[in-house]
């Protein structure tokens, strides 16, 4: 069963909650994404790690019950 893009940004909301999230469906069947991540929490990170704090966030869900997801992760300017 797909992850719902509001269900996909409220665990990104949980883990990053000063940040700025933006989700794109990219296919327009709820089981790829694009999401576009802005929090301090990824300052002087290399993106390998900023990508692997989101991955923690959700728990073991992309490649499950999320079948794929683009990030793009930064610090605030």
């Amino acid at each position: 069963m797909p992850m719902p893009a509001a269900k996909l940004e409220a665990e990104l909301r949980a883990a990053f909650p000063n940040g700025s999230i933006t989700i794109e469906d990219l296919a327009g069947d709820g089981d790829h994404y694009r999401a576009i991540i802005t929090d301090e929490a990824f300052r002087g990170l290399p993106r390998v790690r900023q990508h692997q704090l989101v991955y923690a966030a959700l728990k073991g869900k992309v490649g499950g019950e999320l079948h794929a997801l683009a990030l793009v992760t930064s610090a605030p300017e």
